[in-house]
């Protein structure tokens, strides 16, 4: 749910725009909103989870999603509309790390393998499957108000994850309340965070040149925080963010990085198959939706199979998931831009089911990588901000990929076969950056030997690397 409200929302913004009388600035901060606090709150969130409980995280944000849902799908102006966004996207924020910090805690080996397949399939199917079902719901319902079943739907999924999660999730020993929260690397990161994060998300209403000023103040706070991190370490106390997980962690630097570079080309290609589709080739939200449903399915199906294979082939899936994730993305561009326009959404559907299978590749086996040699003491706030990283690179991949359709519309006359074209090439360049970033991982994890493959009891506190400081 949390994730497929990233991206659900967008096929709906004409239908808000007609049913609360608003402008599309207006409508726009519905998606943008959503997308900042969502990023905003990860690396806290993930950090309350490790001092507070993360069953307990989980339950509480989990009540706040299907609530603020709810007010989002009863609001009778923009301005309630966007407030109730900005809420929800703070609860999904908290949500997100505790789902990565449970399969840590719960589950070992093979099986913890297993449960990320899992859970990089729904990563892959809700960032995907968003104009489908989004478009599912508009004709289901009706334009005007339409859009309100786009936020009603999660109340009955919500809820009866709530009973279920009650009743599933066993209590851990890691759930009592323990450790301080480091309130100031809060404020700071948030501040960095909001202030990389406003402009990207607020690009298409000139946020880029608007706002850019705020660019080199994320970066001022960026640096401040990684003093006051490194300080509180000096001091014994518990950081928001333990920066040895970036220089002392097998795995886990490189992983965030090639996380956030994959997502800066995945993210952004939904905007430009969307504006193509319904604004070039005249499609309704649901053909729209239904033209990108190969890649869905090839993603979820690869995505569980590559969850049972990453014990036996690590970082080998993600080389082979992001060449194929840029064939496909490659090949998808070729056909867009040389078939006509009645046969375009089914010509492309083997391209995309490729990339898509690739892409399931990629997801699952790349959270074990990073993940796997994290202290569970630490899950949480490792999720956190490997997940900030993967936000972090879809808002950049948004900016940067829809600029660039738009861009070349403007310069070409509106010639859109030749736009997403050129906008499917900008991605392909961030996977083939991705795939490099991939096989040098895949060197280093050569070099290291079987000496991370030791399996241990993630109830037993911090790795070898961690002792001995």
């Amino acid at each position: 749910m949390s994730l497929l409200d990233v991206s659900i929302v967008s096929v709906a913004l004409p239908s808000i725009q007609q049913g609360l009388g608003t402008g599309a600035a207006g409508a726009q901060w519905v998606v943008s909103g959503y997308a900042l606090t969502f990023g905003l709150a990860l690396v806290p969130a993930g950090r309350l989870g490790d001092a507070l409980g993360r069953r307990r995280m989980f339950l509480i944000a989990l009540t706040a999603f299907v609530g603020f849902s709810a007010l989002a799908g009863a609001a009778p102006s923009i301005t309630w509309l966007i407030v109730a966004r900005l809420a929800q996207g703070l609860a999904a924020g908290a949500l997100a790390p505790q789902n990565s910090a449970l399969i840590q805690s719960l589950f070992r080996g093979a099986e913890r393998g297993r449960a990320f397949g899992l859970f990089g399939a729904t990563v892959g199917i809700s960032t995907a499957a968003g104009p489908i079902v989004g478009g599912a719901l508009l004709a289901l319902f009706g334009e005007p108000d339409g859009w309100r079943w786009i936020f009603y739907v999660n109340v009955p999924i919500g809820v009866l994850a709530l009973v279920l999660a009650a009743r599933l999730l066993p209590k851990l020993s890691s759930d009592r309340p323990r450790g301080h929260i480091d309130w100031v690397g809060v404020g700071l990161l948030g501040g960095a965070v909001l202030a990389l994060l406003l402009p990207l998300v607020q690009a298409e209403s000139g946020g880029l040149s608007r706002l850019s000023w705020l660019f080199p103040i994320g970066v001022v706070l960026g640096v401040v925080f990684v003093l006051w991190e490194r300080r509180e370490l000096r001091r014994e106390k518990e950081p928001l963010l333990d920066l040895r997980l970036l220089t002392r962690t097998p795995g886990y630097a490189p992983g965030a990085l090639l996380g956030l570079v994959y997502f800066t080309g995945f993210s952004g290609v939904w905007i430009v198959f969307a504006q193509f589709y319904q604004g070039g080739l005249g499609y309704t939200p649901l053909q729209s939706g239904l033209s990108v449903t190969s890649f869905a399915v090839g993603s979820a199906v690869s995505a569980v199979v590559a969850g049972r294979l990453v014990e036996r082939y690590g970082r080998r899936l993600t080389v082979f998931g992001l060449s194929a994730v840029a064939t496909g993305i490659a090949a998808a561009a070729v056909i867009l831009l040389l078939s006509p326009p009645s046969v375009a959404g089914f010509a492309v559907a083997p391209a995309l089911l490729l990339g898509g299978i690739g892409g399931g590749f990629v997801i699952s086996p790349n959270i074990t990588m990073t993940l796997r040699n994290v202290p569970v003491r630490m899950a949480g706030s490792a999720g956190g901000a490997l997940q900030t990283g993967q936000r972090v690179g879809a808002a950049i991949g948004t900016a940067i990929v829809a600029g660039v359709y738009f861009g070349v519309l403007a310069g070409t006359g509106r010639n859109f076969h030749l736009a997403i074209a050129v906008a499917l090439g900008v991605a392909v360049t961030t996977t083939l950056i991705a795939l490099g970033i991939g096989i040098a991982d895949l060197g280093n994890e050569k070099r290291r030997g079987s000496g991370d493959e030791v399996e241990r009891d993630p109830r037993d506190g911090p790795p070898h690397h961690f002792l001995h400081e």
